[in-house]
Order: structure tokens, then sequence, then C-alpha cells
């Protein structure tokens, strides 16, 4: 996963296999290979038409792929490619399910986000409700540092054009990121409806994780492009803006281990796989040479 591009984004084409390779055929018939396995995510934008094919081999090859809408908004996700683990499945779901062990999992989570303890003796309620006035602040002092007038965290799914300009580029901004985060705990082979501080909705545990790079990511992306206030598509320029982002803070790279890490803390040991268990949803091939070396 670490070795991968982050996220692209697809419109206006038909998305097939042509030749063993993952290609998108444009209108005039032109065809743009796509190397999927290189890929985590493929964003699917409004006016693409994904082949049988096509949407087998991203599942093979371990590639989210994710129907978004004009602004960047869920529409639909193709499903997890290579399947959840079970061991995985039942390690983080007894994390979830016991209250002591989801206190410890909530406070890691706190620490990495924040760099520091959480106060001690507040339950999950009290800590989400701690975190939540943290982010606010935050949202308000980087609007304040990029000079964007800020009033809130307020946009509409079905109006998108009702919301003002930075809630547009921050959800095109958290759309590349949820995308990204989901591709990885698929990966890992853990649930992402299984979460400890969101619940009840089928990406909990992807906002649990992306939750811990927004601040250092996205969101200064989204303000600094909304500070600019650049003319015809600025949730492009956003797009782009994270793509270099995630590159830079090489976020593929951490996800993975930062969850072995934080669901660590519950300190339990996690159930060793049954000998018939499915693989991981992206195996490392078996190397001719020793560490160091590519096979």
């Amino acid at each position: 996963m670490k070795e991968r591009v982050s996220v692209i984004f697809i419109e206006r084409g038909e998305i097939d296999v042509l030749d063993g390779a993952f290609v998108v055929v444009d209108v005039t018939g032109v065809r743009t290979h796509i190397p999927v396995g290189g890929v985590a995510c493929v964003m699917l934008e409004p006016g693409t038409r994904v082949s049988h094919r096509a949407a087998a081999l991203a599942a093979r090859v371990g590639t989210l792929l994710v129907w978004v809408g004009e602004a960047g908004v869920r529409l639909y996700s193709s499903g997890q490619p290579g399947g959840a683990r079970a061991d995985r499945l039942l390690y983080q779901a007894r994390l979830a399910l016991d209250e002591s062990l989801r206190l410890k999992v909530v406070r890691k989570m706190y620490a990495v986000r924040f760099g520091e303890e959480p106060p001690a003796r507040r339950s999950v309620e009290q800590l989400r409700g701690i975190e939540g006035a943290r982010v606010r602040r935050t949202y308000q002092l980087l609007a304040q540092q990029y000079g964007v007038k800020w009033s809130g965290r307020d946009y509409d799914a079905e109006d998108w054009d009702s919301a003002d300009l930075p809630n547009r580029c921050l959800s095109a901004a958290t759309a590349c990121l949820y995308g990204v985060t989901e591709a990885a705990v698929l990966a890992a082979g853990y649930a992402p409806a299984v979460g400890f501080i969101h619940t009840g909705k089928p990406l909990s545990f992807v906002y649990d994780m992306a939750d811990i790079y927004k601040f250092e990511t996205v969101v200064p992306i989204a303000f600094k492009v909304a500070a600019s206030n650049p003319a015809g598509n600025p949730e492009r320029a956003v797009r782009l803006g994270c793509r270099d982002i995630f590159r830079q803070t090489k976020l593929l790279d951490r996800i993975i281990p930062d969850i072995e890490d934080i669901l660590g803390a519950g300190e339990v040991p996690r159930p060793e796989a049954p000998a018939d268990a499915v693989g991981p949803a992206l195996p490392n091939p078996e190397s001719l040479g020793d560490a160091g070396h590519r096979s």
C-alpha cells in the first residue's frame, strides 16, 4: 500500500479492460492507460461507465473504486477489495464492544491526534465533546491564518451550490482523505463500519482514522484554495493539492502502522489467523533476494 499513488479521479469516459490493461476510453475513442495496481483509490466522477471486467480487476489488485458526485460527495463504493480478515475483524470488534477496551483505544486516538494525553477519568462521550471543541477552534485558527471568512462547518449534500466556498473546498478535500483511508483500512483487513469515536455509520472507523491526519493534510489545502478564490473549478485545485500533500507527508506509509499501534492500545493480543484463512488483500510477493533487494 505504501508504494502506491494515493488517489486519481476519472470523469467522462468508459472504463474497461482492453488487452489486459485498465483503460479509460473517451468519446473520441482515445485510450488512457491507468496503472490500477499502483493506485490506492480511484474516484469515479459523473460521466463514467465501468465494465464488469474493470471492476473485477480493481478488486483483484486491491484498488478501491469510489463513485463520487460533482463535489466529491460519496454516492457508492465498490466494496471491499480482498475482503475483511476474520481474525482482524474479531479483534477489532472485541475492542469496540468492551467499553473499557474501547476507552483505551479512544484515548490513544486522542493522544496521536493532538500530541498530548487526554484528561484522566473521562468517558468516551466526554472525550468526544472535548475533541469537538478543539476541532471547531482549529477550524477557526486555520481560517484566520489563511484569511478565509469562516462561519462554521455547514453544507447540504443535496444542495451543493448552497454551501460557501470554504465548505465546498473542505468537502472535496475530506472526500479524498476518506477514500485513501478506506482503501488502507480494507487493505489491512479491518472493517470500515466498526468505529470507536464515530459509531453507527458505514465508514465510522474510516472517519476515526482520517481525523488523525485531517488538520495536517487536507484542511490547510482546502483553506488555501478557498483563500485564492480560483475561477472555474476550485474542487479540482483542492484535489491536486491533496494528491501532493499525501505524497509529501507519506500518508500511505503511515495509516496501516498507525491502525496497528492504536488498536494495540487496547492491550489485547490479536488472535492468530486460522491456517485456512484468506490472505491479505495486498500480499507481499516472495523475494529471491535478502532484505533491501527487490525481487
